[in-house]
């Protein structure tokens, strides 16, 4: 339809007619070589994006519009994959150098974006600061209109919703046609009126000159009425957009949070069918003991943490079944609990001495607990709370890969308030292990309580993401838990690079634990591997039983991205020295497409002849059980590696450790244990040089950071002055010596290195002395290192 007004054509909303008129125009995409400006608020074009360290800066397809930058991997996926978007509202942008700059959201988001050139690169703040402008002035607006918008029933239904929004989307498309359609006619006219006007300044004074002005003055109110046209067409779709920008807001809200609720839904599913899965399989996997357990004479710990970074998701495939475990035949359940130690006699057990029944013992009336557990103090239970400080972590870590990190510097943010002497003397935090182990009667039985006080000193490292501080060179630590727990506890930092530390237990209850243990990180990129070196010793005075093991490897992941999480992989081979009796443990690493539970460990106690007496099955992080084997019998090869499986017939598990629930508040609190809250509290009497006593570790848990820091690198700078000074002396005595080859004179104050313990390893025993000095309160001998 055309409407003729005073002899002018004028264009009429949403008229086909007119909308014929309008020659239509192809828009081409190409590939530019810079970044092009797209009709409306939309700029595409070609960065360089920030990767990884790996492939470093990766060429990406950037698009520019309505407030939201997004890029592709090519312009094809433009049309249906995303690899990522930023909203510009909440977004900061900063200016690196000539080429590079960094848009960011507050942390959540974070892209490190390069130019070709630094034209370019100006081309795109310029794009990015006005799209910003735009969006936190449009989000402004929509807030503040949202709230007068009518909402839709809820009885509406769901049906009525959809209809709705179509009903508005082509309403919105209507407008946009004719947005498009004033927008050629604008600039139709606008060409008319410049003609002319040119034919204006090229006649001369005559009669002819009325009708061109006439001519002139109709093409200028064309244009003018067209003008408006188009600016109340501009004003009605950005009140429609207005009007329905809140309630699409809220829809988008009930649409993800119903995402969020099936997403939810179905990882119960998940876990459900898991769990019924291997209920109905009925058996647990278990790692197959060492073929020839008599002829190792020392524990060993195998990491499972590869240099190679593309192995740390241990995603690959699922370990082949090799012992399962199936419920015993009922004949061995014609005996009570009470009277197990009747088949132990059938079984042959290696003494023919009765077993350990865990309800009588945890009732034994000679049990020192019920009189000696009253504590003679009341300890803290609460450190003040973590701050909230922030800092880079890649920052600091990007320098490090394939380094040493005990000789990087870090600052206390990355750090929990305790040394490592005090997380090594978390290891007894379940010490009533050691003490039932001490009454058990059989060694076998024994060696489960001692497999399962190994496995549970890495329950505490689950959400223990901060790194202790590295002690200085004479550094120590005392925890004396005589008369609460029957225990006395001294650590010594022997030596610093390699930093090794010494640690010597012992207990009025019948047991020793002694360990020397040395500790090699490697920052891997993804990953941080932390591998302990060295083997723990453990000695009943009753029994004559040695027992001796290694840790397994732990291992920090997400260390440049995302949240850090805590892994722990290896295998552990508890050996009784004196009967040759071993558990072999194995600590599974996680995988994302494992069927079965995180943190799992299981472990078959088998003796000297390789026959299998018990099986433990449990994660680290919770508990362990253990049941004892009736009989075994060899299964069929597996057809993929030609192994076989040995099925054990067991008795019902029984519950061998649990831990301890964390105190209250302690995601605020390092997630602190109830006994690494007392860890460093202030006691009287200790040596000068025990850990307590260490300044930056104090104000680190009071809160001041920064003057932690400052204290940290003094203290640092005192001992590798006091190291120096130790060199010097070294080699002034090498100058006399006949060899004159220059040796380190520093000698641990409480230990002593001894090159045979009879274990065939050298090892820093304790020598004695630190408890009679802390009696007499004599510490002359102490160093000054604070």
């Amino acid at each position: 339809m055309l409407t003729y007004v005073d002899g002018l054509t004028l264009p009429v909303v949403n008229s086909k007619p007119l909308a014929d008129t309008v020659k239509p125009r192809a828009v081409v995409m190409s590939e530019p070589k810079a970044p092009t400006a797209a009709p409306g608020d939309t700029y595409k074009g070609w960065l360089f994006k920030w990767t990884n360290y790996i492939k470093g800066y990766q060429r990406r397809w950037f698009v520019l519009s309505n407030g939201l930058l997004s890029y592709y991997r090519t312009q094809a996926e433009m049309g249906h994959t995303c690899r990522g978007t930023i909203n510009l509202a909440t977004a900061n942008i900063a200016v690196e150098d000539s080429c590079n700059f960094v848009i960011s959201n507050g942390g959540a988001q974070t892209y490190h974006l390069k130019a070709s050139s630094e034209v370019e690169r100006q081309r795109w703040i310029t794009a990015l600061e006005l799209a910003k402008a735009k969006a936190v002035r449009m989000q402004a607006e929509s807030d503040d209109s949202g709230d007068e918008c009518p909402t839709t029933p809820p009885a509406a239904g769901q049906g009525s919703r959809n209809s709705e929004v179509q009903s508005t989307l082509r309403t919105l498309g209507s407008k946009v046609e004719d947005l498009s359609t004033c927008n050629d006619l604008i600039a139709k006219h606008g060409s008319a009126l410049q003609r002319s006007l040119s034919e204006l300044e090229g006649i001369k004074l005559g009669g002819e000159t009325s009708d061109k002005i006439r001519q002139v003055t109709e093409r200028a109110t064309l244009f003018r009425i067209t003008s408006n046209a188009m600016i109340n067409a501009c004003r009605d779709f950005l009140a429609l957009a207005q009007a329905h920008s809140k309630r699409w807001q809220k829809a988008l809200q009930a649409e993800r949070e119903q995402r969020v609720r099936l997403e939810e839904t179905l990882e119960q599913l998940a876990k459900q069918h898991n769990h019924l899965e291997r209920a109905f399989r009925g058996a647990t996997v278990l790692a197959a003991p060492p073929s020839n357990p008599a002829t190792d004479s020392k524990g060993s710990g195998k990491g499972d943490a590869s240099d190679d970074e593309e192995n740390e998701f241990f995603d690959a495939c699922e370990e082949v079944q090799e012992f399962i475990t199936v419920p015993a035949d009922p004949k061995y359940h014609r005996r009570s609990g009470s009277n197990i130690s009747g088949i132990s006699s059938e079984m042959g057990m290696d003494d023919g001495t009765t077993s350990l029944d865990e309800q009588s013992l945890a009732s034994n009336p000679e049990s020192p607990q019920s009189h000696e557990l009253e504590p003679v103090r009341k300890r803290r239970t609460r450190i003040p709370d973590k701050p909230n400080y922030s800092l880079n972590l890649w920052s600091i870590m990007k320098n490090c890969i394939g380094k040493e990190l005990s000789k990087i510097p870090m600052p206390v943010n990355f750090n929990e308030p305790i040394s490592m002497l005090q997380r090594l003397s978390e290891d007894l935090e379940y010490s009533e292990l050691l003490d039932r182990a001490a009454k058990c009667q059989s060694s076998l039985e024994q060696l489960c309580y001692v497999a399962a006080f190994t496995i549970s000193s890495y329950s505490t490292t689950v959400h223990r993401t901060g790194k202790p501080f590295n002690p200085l060179l004479g550094e120590t630590f005392e925890l004396d838990r005589l008369q609460e727990s029957g225990y006395r506890s001294l650590c010594e930092q022997v030596s610093h690079h390699p930093p090794a530390a010494a640690h010597h237990a012992i207990s009025v209850r019948g047991w020793t634990l002694r360990q020397e243990i040395t500790v090699a990180s490697k920052f891997r990129g993804k990953y941080l591997s932390i591998m302990p070196l060295g083997s723990i010793h453990c000695i009943f005075e009753k029994s004559n039983n040695h027992y001796s093991w290694k840790k397994v490897t732990t291992t920090v992941h997400n260390i440049i991205v995302g949240k850090l999480w805590i892994d722990q992989s290896g295998e552990i081979d508890v050996i009784n020295h004196r009967t040759g009796d071993r558990c072999h443990l194995k600590f599974a690493p996680y995988s994302y497409f494992s069927r079965d539970v995180a943190r799992k460990v299981t472990g078959v106690v088998t003796d000297k002849d390789g026959k299998a007496h018990y099986v433990l099955s449990g994660t680290w992080d919770e508990k362990m059980e253990f049941s004892r084997v009736m009989q075994s019998s060899r299964g069929g090869e597996d057809g993929a590696e030609g192994r076989q499986k040995t099925v054990y017939q067991t008795l019902k598990a029984r519950e061998l450790w649990r831990k301890n629930p964390l105190p209250e508040g302690a995601e605020t609190m390092y997630y602190f244990s109830s006994l690494a809250l007392t860890l460093n509290e202030p006691e009287d009497g200790v040596a000068p040089t025990d850990s307590r006593r260490r300044p930056d570790q104090r104000l680190m848990e009071q809160g001041l950071w920064d003057e932690a820091n400052a204290e940290k690198q003094r203290l640092e700078e005192k001992q590798r002055s006091v190291r120096r000074e130790r060199e010097r002396e070294a080699a002034r005595l090498a100058s006399t010596s006949e060899d004159g080859i220059p040796q380190d004179n520093y000698k641990a104050l409480w230990f002593e290195r001894q090159e045979d313990h009879g274990m065939g390893e050298p090892m820093h025993i304790y020598k004695g002395g630190y408890w009679e000095a802390k009696e007499q309160n004599n510490w002359d001998a102490c160093p000054d290192i604070f």
